[in-house]
């Protein structure tokens, strides 16, 4: 009898799916938005039944398999947990509206294979703990057998953070923080008060926005207060302490309309009251395990706080998985759905790919070359890495779609914008051009993993984005188009083993320029999500800056 296991990221908002297969691989995981082209698909269903039809085939599995279990990334509805909604940091109806989204989309989980036909009736669906999902996640993607597995979320069942200890790929909860009290939340809050929207995923902008501003110790004493750390489990001060910090953050922040640069101190000191939070949850941890640390959960996603931990902490090395939010927990309850089924404790161990999503559809292409007027079309055949790497020196700017997509938000190389990091004006020639940004915010390097640390202070792998490191001083001058203002760079760091192509493009470019960096942005404008179908990466060759467009070994460029 042949089984696959279904899961589904069920909190109303970053839906995903994943497909593990019998033997527990992880043969597809992919965020919702890709497909229906909508950022963060809020309230849309995980196994919305078109994404749901497209990952069955693409994962190579058809109608004829004997059972299909389904897993969510919630053991229960979060309406029905008695819980009091607060307007503490952000409004009341954001709670209510968010525990609204996930009792929807949790109650009809699985209802789409019913659309498929390959169910009679309504699903049973296995419900596995949130931050469990997160942890399951982080550590199948990780190559450790032995660590301290740290979840810090905006909420879960019953709080926002969880210590987890991996022993043997077996995982244990060491403890759980109780009631309110977020770093999420907390982030959240920051995110709006700088004049951006939590809701459409604007964090990005704060982390950036950071490096231009100077921490203000009055106001960082009155933000460090709006969250109180009992043994590393964090809780909201009271109304009053609350309203001193809100107030003082007024005075610093922007509404939508004023100029980005007036909430640069805020940024600031928030991301750094932020990293002193985290240190005082890490120094808890670490008392009691000191180590590897596995980092899951949004607030995950702060690579300019990631890049401090390691050699600083206690903790060394520090792995955070590509998908370590919410859409990362349908590949979590998927395996936990699958472990329950084999009856094993022990998490299965990956090859540490992030590329799980979906393959260009060739009758696209076809289907686009043959209306290709105005474009040059070439096969590169065997000489892609080599070309790109020629039209990059030259100045070009090109969009890469090739080989399975990347699980989760950041593009590596397979649904990338690549560019010349050496010109001063290829930052903003990207932002306002191609990606219609703001100006000030910075873009990734990608280099070879072996010479990371000729470049790199404090230097650690990043196969994933996941770090922002300071830049060797020395080198900053050579590659002014990916050095932030403060000096740093969120690196992707790659290996010829896991990817080969990128790191034969960037032996070709060092060839060429002596520079084996390569400016790496994700392939989409700023407020959609990253291409998905060959027409998309053909849509915005022709509707922005962008000189040209590989998919698979098939260039277009424009005449």
């Amino acid at each position: 009898m042949s089984r696959i296991f279904l899961g589904l990221s069920t909190s109303g908002h970053d839906p995903a799916l994943a497909l593990v297969d019998e033997a527990g691989r992880v043969a597809f995981a992919e965020a919702t938005e890709r497909s229906l082209r909508d950022k963060r698909a809020w309230g849309v269903a995980p196994d919305h039944i078109s994404h749901l039809e497209c990952a069955l085939i693409a994962a190579g599995f058809d109608k004829t398999v004997d059972e299909l279990i389904v897993a969510c990334s919630w053991s229960g509805v979060k309406a029905e947990i008695p819980i009091e909604v607060s307007d503490a940091l952000l409004p009341a109806t954001d709670g209510l509206w968010l525990r609204r989204l996930q009792s929807q989309i949790q109650t009809n989980a699985g209802a789409s294979l019913l659309g498929l036909g390959l169910v009679r009736q309504m699903p049973s669906v296995m419900g596995f703990d949130h931050h469990l999902c997160h942890a399951v996640n982080a550590c199948w993607q990780s190559p450790l057998h032995d660590a301290t597995c740290v979840v810090i979320d905006g909420e879960g069942e019953v709080g926002s953070m969880s210590v987890y200890d991996l022993r043997g790929r077996k995982l244990k909860r060491r403890w759980r923080s109780w009631g309110p009290g977020s770093f999420g939340t907390y982030y959240a809050w920051l995110t709006n008060g700088c004049g951006f929207d939590w809701k459409l995923g604007e964090e990005w902008k704060v982390m950036g926005l950071a490096g231009f501003g100077t921490v203000q110790p009055d106001l960082a004493e009155a933000l460090e207060a709006m969250l109180i750390m009992e043994n590393g489990r964090p809780r909201f001060a009271d109304d009053a302490v609350l309203s001193v910090a809100r107030e003082m953050a007024g005075r610093y922040g922007r509404r939508r309309v004023d100029p980005i640069m007036q909430a640069a101190d805020l940024a600031a000191t928030g991301q750094a009251v932020y990293g002193r939070m985290v240190d005082r949850l890490l120094e808890a941890c670490r008392r009691e395990t000191p180590g590897a640390l596995i980092l899951a959960g949004g607030c995950a996603l702060n690579s300019s706080y990631n890049g401090t931990i390691a050699g600083r902490t206690g903790f060394d090395p520090v792995f955070v998985p590509s998908a370590p939010a919410d859409d990362g927990n349908a590949v979590g309850a998927a395996l936990l759905a699958w472990m329950s089924a084999q009856g094993l404790a022990v998490i299965p161990e990956s090859d540490g790919s992030a590329y799980l999503g979906n393959r260009p559809d060739p009758h696209s292409l076809e289907r686009l070359l043959s209306h290709s007027d105005g474009l040059k079309v070439s096969d590169l055949g065997g000489r892609s890495a080599e070309t790109v790497a020629e039209r990059l020196a030259a100045g070009k700017i090109l969009g890469v779609m090739r080989g399975r997509a990347e699980f989760g938000p950041r593009a590596l190389g397979h649904r990338s914008i690549l560019a010349d990091p050496r010109p001063a004006g290829m930052k903003d020639r990207i932002n306002h051009r191609i990606k219609g940004r703001e100006a000030y915010r910075p873009f990734a390097p990608v280099l070879p993993a072996e010479k990371a640390d000729a470049w790199f202070e404090r230097v650690q792998l990043s196969p994933y984005m996941s770090f922002t490191l300071p830049w060797r001083v020395s080198r900053r001058a050579q590659v002014p188009a990916v050095v932030h203002e403060d000096g740093t760079g969120r690196l992707q760091t790659v290996c010829a083993d896991s990817a080969p192509w990128m790191n034969a493009l960037l032996s070709h470019f060092e060839a060429r320029t002596d520079i084996p960096i390569v400016l790496n942005t994700s392939f989409n404008i700023m407020g959609k999500p990253i291409v998905d179908m060959a027409e998309d990466a053909v849509a915005m060759l022709m509707t922005s800056g962008l000189d040209g467009v590989v998919i698979e070994d098939i260039l277009l460029e424009k005449g």
